[in-house]
């Protein structure tokens, strides 16, 4: 920030971070913390590409254990995995997954901001599409560029500067942040060290429960995946895992839960992140989130938060109420 002309202890101190705590890797700091003071530097600076002007100075080395892993992985798409796999190790409040598309030559590298109680979060959304951008370039070479790159949001500068920085075209006010890759690339080989690679792993399982035990981390995943598309019926999802329908409930009802709420508990999620995050429109959310109609998307508005959709929007994005969590009812 001293170089953009901005002194960043009052940032730092607004965002609740001792100045003398930014740089200690033995100091712990909340996400929210990190969100309040990117997007409060992009304002002092008066700089709305500060996010991704960050990103050029951070790499793969910022991972620690997390990026050993990757960059000691056999291929590109195995290294993509290790992050997906261990990333909490780095901060549990966020996850990357590798998402096959439809069209078969294309994997979708998804970030997503898995505490979606925190402010709205341009700043950290591009500061992390430009870390794993690096990420990428540092596996496959910096002349790389993803087939494209998505964000929640619209443009924060023009989108010839966004062209530019990654490459490729942007798609403004998608439904999740991301970079879309080529399939092929994911199997081209990097500097493999097989040794260094098991070694590194077998000290992130100790830190990191890889193995999601029982159902519904698998089951929530995958009703994610499917909420747009409609099919998210019991008999569906059941169908995808192998499993009659009555067996996967019974599953579930052990671990204290049950496919009804497992699905309206992501779609509330959603519902929060879309409003808050991006600027689609209600009908487009109410179809991300399976909805066969907006009034569908406003009753359950009405439900979860007792307010409707635009109202919800209104007092996600205003910052003094994002500072505290909004009270949601009972699923």
């Amino acid at each position: 920030m001293f170089e953009l002309g901005a002194d960043p202890d009052p940032v730092l101190r607004g965002a609740g971070i001792r100045p003398q705590d930014a740089g200690n890797h033995e100091v712990f700091l909340s996400y929210r913390s990190l969100i309040l003071t990117l997007e409060r530097a992009a304002e002092v600076t008066g700089r709305p590409d500060f996010g991704r002007r960050l990103a050029l100075l951070q790499g793969i080395e910022i991972l620690g254990p997390v990026g050993v892993a990757a960059r000691t992985a056999p291929t590109t798409g195995d290294a993509l995995q290790a992050c997906s796999t261990y990333l909490s190790a780095y901060s549990p409040a966020i996850a990357v997954r590798l998402v096959p598309q439809d069209n078969g030559d294309r994997v979708f590298l998804e970030f997503e901001i898995v505490d979606h109680s925190v402010p709205p979060a341009m700043q950290v959304i591009e500061l992390s599409l430009g870390v794993a951008l690096r990420v990428v370039r540092y596996l496959r070479g910096e002349g790389y560029r993803p087939a494209a790159v998505h964000l929640p949001h619209a443009p924060l500068a023009r989108q010839s500067d966004y062209s530019a920085y990654y490459g490729c075209e942007p798609c403004f006010n998608s439904p999740a942040a991301g970079l879309m890759l080529r399939e092929s690339d994911l199997a081209k080989s990097v500097s493999q060290d097989a040794q260094a690679h098991e070694a590194i792993a077998r000290y992130l399982d100790t830190i990191v429960d890889s193995d999601v035990q029982g159902m519904s981390g698998p089951v929530r995943q995958l009703v994610r995946q499917l909420l747009p598309t409609g099919a998210v019926g019991l008999e569906q999802i059941a169908g995808q895992f192998a499993l009659h329908p009555k067996t996967l409930q019974r599953r579930l009802n052990v671990e204290g839960t049950s496919f009804t709420f497992l699905v309206e508990q992501c779609r509330q999620e959603l519902a929060e992140h879309y409003l808050r995050d991006t600027d689609l429109s209600l009908i487009q959310v109410a179809r991300e989130l399976g909805y066969t109609e907006q009034s569908v998307l406003t009753r359950s508005c009405q439900r979860w938060y007792g307010r409707s959709p635009s109202a919800l929007r209104r007092d996600l994005r205003d910052p003094e109420r994002a500072l505290g969590r909004l009270k949601t009812a009972t699923v």
